[in-house]
């Protein structure tokens, strides 16, 4: 995680060097290869996958220069709408106010906000088998004061419950807020600075509760919740119980079908999206964006993430412009 950090500190030094977006020249040199430069800003949620997306790509069209910077999805609104970047990566629907801005969006992927907790807690058997119902989340995350588990579990429950939340302005937050009934700043509990920290210092605390994009609580290779973190299942039918239908956390890919077959909730299972302010004229995002919605869906599942269907991926394709790609 501390190599992760680091490499998306040294991508963020990069972008900020580069300043405002030069709009630059993209197209096709004279012997057919695209070239041009595309930078990108935004959610975690989605950073793994677009930077998976940027390196098969880029074996595709090594002339194309991609930067990457996550910073959360409302970073990644403001930059692309005052031309800071070319696409903004974003985790939630796209606000009326931000259209009424010229943001042009187009759906990517899927994944899901997760509520994740220490593996080493003591009440992880009573958890894993009774889950949380929406009214006891809702009673951690959005009232004041101490909460111990005690009050939640129908075993004996020992221990407080330190409650974390995000504080930077991301989908991930306005996801599992509006999962709640409520907004990013309605939720409570001490304030972390990105997926990779919230991961991170629930890991590291025992009696830790908060919650996760996908990418950050499953390890893409091994398909298992990384090491100290475990998934608080949902209790859908609120009989008290993890039922068969309602257990799908213990591995990546059974998750992933549990949100593609609608199983588990929307929110917070939610589309990824592209933005970019206005319809894209940089000839390298048209490119890239008509990538993504074809081949680039070939890596989605691989990074953990869900497919979109073959219909919404056509109607995403149409509201591209047209290019005049060399013979």
């Amino acid at each position: 995680m501390k190599k992760f950090l680091l490499s998306v500190f040294c991508i963020f030094l990069a972008v900020s060097f580069f300043g405002c977006r030069q709009a630059g020249e993209s197209g096709y040199d004279e012997e057919g290869n695209l070239y041009g430069r595309i930078s990108i800003s935004g959610a975690w949620a989605m950073y793994p996958l677009v930077v998976s997306w940027a390196e098969e790509f880029r074996k595709e069209h090594p002339k194309v220069q991609i930067d990457i910077s996550a910073g959360g999805a409302g970073k990644g609104i403001a930059d692309v709408l005052v031309d800071m970047v070319d696409l903004a990566m974003v985790s939630r629907d796209i606000t009326p106010s931000e259209m009424g801005r010229n943001a042009w969006y187009v759906p990517v992927a899927k994944d899901a906000v997760i509520p994740t907790f220490n593996s080493n807690n003591p009440n992880k058997k009573a958890i894993l088998e009774q889950g949380l119902i929406r009214s006891q989340f809702q009673e951690i995350f959005l009232t004041e004061g101490p909460k111990n588990w005690s009050q939640f579990l129908q075993s004996l429950g020992e221990g407080t419950i330190n409650v974390f939340t995000r504080s930077d302005a991301c989908g991930a937050a306005e996801i599992w807020a509006y999962y709640l009934g409520k907004a990013q700043e309605d939720l409570k509990g001490i304030g972390v600075y990105g997926d990779p920290g919230i991961a991170d210092i629930v890991k590291n605390d025992r009696l830790g509760v908060g919650y996760n994009n996908i990418a950050f609580a499953y390890d893409v290779n091994t398909r298992l919740p990384f090491p100290g973190l475990a998934v608080i299942p949902i209790d859908l039918n609120e009989n008290g119980r993890i039922d068969p239908e309602e257990d799908f956390y213990s591995t990546l890919d059974d998750l992933m079908v549990a949100i593609s077959q609608g199983r588990y909730p929307s929110p917070p299972a939610r589309n990824l999206f592209f933005v970019s302010n206005g319809q894209p004229q940089n000839v390298a995002v048209i490119e890239f964006l008509h990538w993504v919605l074809t081949k680039g869906q070939d890596y989605v599942a691989q990074a953990g993430y869900v497919g979109l269907s073959e219909h919404i991926l056509g109607v995403q394709l149409e509201k591209l412009p047209e290019l005049n790609r060399p013979d």
